[in-house]
């Protein structure tokens, strides 16, 4: 049907929560069942700013992440020729085509992650994202501290520290609070395919929902 559109769908969490691994299985469970689906990373890492921001996390630069996240911020905002493929005109136009869009985090993630870093303000961290594609679903994977930690690979980036961690899931709690926005929490803790069929389940019934309404704009 003409002007239907593709859905906005993020996934969020703590460091280890299955973020990566359920945008990837949603995506091919959505093009299996007929649907255009199309998964998105944030950021994407093989791009310049991807690799700076990479090499930050992973301790290999002592670059200050707050001037990284400005780029990305800008960046977003920007044309398409941007590095990061989650740029606002390319989000808008592979929604307008009708494509549903799975992005393994969104700006939600840079500000908690911005945030819990130096205290700034939530509404400071905003600021450079506030006009986004509005998420039609928001699904945060909740997962208690101490199993984040003890999943394979946790401590090897520089975030990955319980006392930080608790500082962006505290950040995380705030930005949830936002009646305005379609937050669903999910249990991460469980098997991943029982954690993939309630993130697919709700994935279906926002495509549907989201297929005739227009495209919000993230926190205005």
């Amino acid at each position: 049907m003409a002007g239907r559109r593709g859905a906005l769908i993020v996934l969020e969490g703590v460091d280890r929560a299955g973020k990566s691994t359920q945008s990837r299985k949603l995506v091919d469970a959505l093009c299996a069942a007929g649907h255009r689906a199309e998964l998105l990373r944030f950021p994407e890492r093989s791009t310049e700013i991807g690799k700076l921001l990479a090499s930050y996390l992973e301790k290999k630069s002592e670059d200050y992440f707050e001037t990284v996240s400005v780029k990305l911020s800008s960046c977003r905002r920007s044309t398409r020729t941007c590095p990061v493929p989650t740029s606002r005109p390319l989000i808008k136009e592979k929604l307008s085509q009708g494509i549903t869009l799975v992005v393994d985090r969104y700006a939600f993630s840079g500000v908690a992650f911005t945030s819990a870093k130096e205290n700034f303000s939530l509404d400071w961290c905003k600021q450079p994202d506030t006009g986004l594609p509005k998420p039609d679903l928001v699904v945060f994977l909740e997962l208690q501290l101490a199993e984040a930690a003890a999943r394979g690979g946790f401590g090897l980036e520089r975030y990955e520290s319980g006392a930080f961690q608790q500082r962006a899931l505290q950040r995380f709690q705030q930005l949830m609070g936002d009646v305005t926005l379609p937050w669903k929490t999910v249990d991460a803790s469980r098997s991943i395919e029982d954690v993939h069929g309630e993130i697919r389940a709700l994935s279906e019934d926002t495509i549907q929902a989201a297929a005739q309404k227009p495209l919000g704009e993230l926190w205005t």
